[in-house]
C-alpha cells in the first residue's frame, strides 16, 4: 500500500485521468486518496491503529472502485499501469480480494495484543 500510494503520487496525472468527469476537484482526490493509502500501509504495522487502518483500506478500496470503472469503460491509459484493457478488467476481481483482505484485517482474530 505504501509503494502504490507513492507510485499515484510520483504519477499523479495518469491517476487525474481516471476520476470520473462528475466528481470535482479530480487531482486533490488523487492526492488526498493516495495520501490515506499510504497512512494506512504505514498503519497496519503499528498495533494501536491497524484496526483502524485496516477500516481506512475498505473505505478506500471501495470509494476509488468508480475510478476503475471509469478507466476500464473508457479504456484510458495510465503512464504507471500497463495498458491491456484484458488486465484493466481483471482489477475488479483483484479489488474485491483487496476489500476481502482489508475487511480481515479488521476482525478481532487477526490483532496482536498490544
Amino acid at each position: 500500500m505504501i509503494i502504490v500510494g507513492a507510485l499515484h503520487f510520483t504519477h499523479s496525472n495518469g491517476f487525474e485521468k481516471i476520476v470520473p468527469e462528475y466528481l470535482p476537484h479530480s487531482l486533490a482526490l488523487v492526492y488526498i486518496s493516495r495520501f490515506l493509502e499510504v497512512l494506512a500501509g504505514v498503519g497496519l504495522f503499528i498495533l494501536g491503529v491497524s484496526r483502524f487502518a485496516a477500516w481506512l483500506l475498505v473505505v478506500l478500496y471501495i470509494a476509488v472502485f468508480p475510478a476503475n470503472l471509469y478507466q476500464a469503460v473508457n479504456n484510458i491509459e495510465v503512464a504507471a499501469l500497463p495498458h491491456d484493457p484484458p488486465l484493466i478488467w481483471l482489477r475488479f476481481p483483484f479489488q474485491v480480494f483487496l476489500v476481502a483482505w482489508a475487511w480481515w484485517l479488521t476482525t478481532e482474530s487477526v490483532q496482536i495484543d498490544d
